[in-house]
């Protein structure tokens, strides 16, 4: 049985019914470029001395990692070369990133988080890229900052890639979701999954149960509920899995189903919440919307909310369907 490459994949999304248009297909070939080669960096570890701190701060003010900076620079490099792009904007940087003058000018933004999970470098457990692209607003002719902040539902295609036993992407471009494995020795894309489900129902939850003292009523209720196990009021036991890193924790629940939580809490009730909207939430929601899941705030469907900045915070719910909808539920009651 012949083996099917991503270019032969998205040329076929191309043919079919023009579900992407000629310039997004090689702007996600650019990225998954990218990605390769930050899997190889990831890859040599500490054989090439990538791993420990930068010495530096991103916009958040969260210590960098030196494969942080590594995958950042990655990033904003090959897409220079594509051709297909007005700007990008990176959970790095405090402003997007206009592409060079010198380059031909195109109609995408890329918004991507080069390194998630990157606490987890260190001591080699899966992390990975997350990525986003929106069109350019009609009419636009040069990208500012407020083009970025566009609903999820706006996106065009996201994806995360998978720096783990094996190197995985995983994409959608709003027809489905599929998977693509690295071969290593060749370097090439292979599609090894095609519409990736998430079951509507789940016994496993991921939380980082650390900060149980600090979260919201509602939160502690659906955990509380969890936790009882059969002898409580789901009447079945359910197990906890976190890595830590949102990429690994979402692939899990993209295979086999499960919730994912990161909720808002007492620590800093000025933010609401602790991952990006624009390079985190968006792109993962799209991802397992196409997937038969449910993301949202806890007040309603994340791609459907308006960004006002291009580094806010939102919390996030997300994974199997009808999980989802109860811990959003129990949140609407108060």
């Amino acid at each position: 049985m012949s083996r099917i490459s991503l270019t032969q994949y998205l040329i076929e999304k191309q043919r079919e019914m023009g579900i992407i248009p000629g310039e997004l297909r090689l702007l996600l070939e650019v990225v998954a470029r990218a990605c390769k080669r930050i899997s190889y960096a990831v890859g040599k570890g500490a054989l090439s001395d990538i791993l420990g701190e930068a010495g530096s701060e991103n916009v958040q003010g969260e210590a960098q990692k030196k494969l942080d900076v590594i995958a950042n620079d990655t990033l904003l490099e090959a897409n220079e070369w594509g051709g297909h792009l007005a700007a990008m904007a990176s959970e790095e940087l405090d402003h997007p990133y206009e592409i060079p003058n010198r380059y031909p000018r195109g109609e995408f933004l890329l918004l991507f988080d080069p390194l998630d999970g990157s606490s987890n470098i260190d001591v080699n457990v899966s992390i990975g890229t997350i990525f986003s692209v929106l069109r350019m607003p009609e009419g636009a002719d040069e990208p500012e900052e407020k083009h970025f902040l566009q609903a999820g539902y706006r996106q065009l295609a996201a994806g995360y890639a998978v720096y783990g036993p094996s190197t995985l992407l995983v994409l959608t471009v709003g027809d489905g979701v599929a998977c693509f494995t690295m071969e290593r020795e060749t370097g090439s894309w292979w599609l090894t999954e095609t519409n990736m489900r998430i079951p509507e129902d789940t016994k496993e939850f991921a939380i980082n149960a650390s900060n149980m003292r600090h979260w919201e009523p509602p939160v502690r209720r659906y955990v509380d509920e969890l936790l009882a196990g059969k002898d409580g009021p789901r009447g079945k036991d359910f197990n906890m899995r976190w890595v830590a890193s949102m990429v690994s924790d979402v692939h899990r629940i993209m295979t086999r189903g499960g919730i994912f939580m990161y909720p808002r809490d007492k620590r800093e009730p000025d933010k609401a919440g602790k991952l990006r909207l624009l390079y985190e939430a968006n792109p993962m929601a799209f991802l397992v919307e196409q997937a038969g899941g449910a993301v949202t705030d806890g007040a309603g469907r994340m791609l459907e909310v308006r960004p006002s900045a291009l580094h806010q915070r939102v919390p996030v719910f997300l994974g199997s369907k009808n999980e989802v909808e109860r811990v959003t539920a129990y949140h609407l009651q108060g």
